[in-house]
């Protein structure tokens, strides 16, 4: 039990201690911001097509990957719809859009999370007694960079550093409390677990191209946000593949 415990606050824990780095960030320049949102984005497509997207179809089929992805993706659609907000203007006073984008990351983030605690509560409940150990490791230390951008990605547009930081602890939390509902509920949540990833993939592709890349892309920066993508992808990707 002492392991279990441990396991699950570290996957936590990870995403708040990679988000006090970003607290040292202040004055980004529109330049930088714009890189910056684009090394996220980055992340995030390798996220979901290297790593959730991947382990859904291990877990189950293309139809509940289909299904799983659909969902993510019209469920944010219907959250964008429901906030009210005006088209990304790339201006500093567009704080209408800002309140948007921001709240469309986190729901992104906080999806992405959901699945990952309810693997590694499931892993913990599995037969398997150190697969939990092994996915609680991997996910922790994949927490880190992910509460970095977070927390990031909230300052960059006009979060206060204490807000950004409690805010991006409170996706870790979510993990944590996603992590014993799996531990509890093994037998019921093992079939659920791949819809999970697969929605999580959706929500992120979507905050993705619908928020990330058109607002890196607003201000005259494309090449040097198209590149600062493509480290982003090659980072997450060499990340996942260190830890597999």
């Amino acid at each position: 039990m002492n392991t279990i415990i441990l396991g699950s606050l570290a996957t936590s824990i990870c995403t708040a201690l990679g988000a006090l780095p970003a607290l040292m960030f202040s004055n980004v320049t529109h330049r930088g911001r714009d890189i910056l949102l684009a090394f996220t984005a980055g992340i995030m497509v390798a996220a979901s097509t290297y790593g959730l997207i991947p382990s859904a179809l291990k877990l189950s089929n293309l139809w509940v990957l289909t299904i799983g992805t659909l969902l993510g993706t019209v469920i944010l659609t219907l959250l964008e719809l429901l906030i009210p907000h005006q088209d990304l203007k790339h201006s500093a006073q567009d704080v209408d859009s800002s309140r948007t984008s921001s709240l469309l990351f986190l729901s992104a983030m906080a999806l992405h999370n959901l699945p990952e605690g309810l693997s590694v509560g499931v892993s913990y409940g599995s037969s398997n007694q150190d697969l939990g150990t092994i996915v609680a490791l991997s996910i922790g230390l994949q927490n880190i960079p992910e509460g970095f951008l977070t927390a990031l990605f909230l300052i960059t547009h006009g979060l206060r550093r204490r807000t950004a930081l409690l805010l991006t602890t409170l996706t870790g939390v979510l993990e944590l409390a996603a992590c014993w509902v799996g531990l509890e509920f093994t037998e019921s949540f093992s079939a659920i677990v791949p819809y999970g990833l697969a929605f999580a993939a959706g929500a992120m592709l979507f905050v993705v191209y619908k928020e990330l890349i058109p607002e890196s892309h607003g201000d005259g920066n494309e090449r040097a946000s198209t590149f600062s993508f493509i480290f982003g992808l090659l980072t997450m990707i060499a990340l996942t593949h260190l830890l597999r």
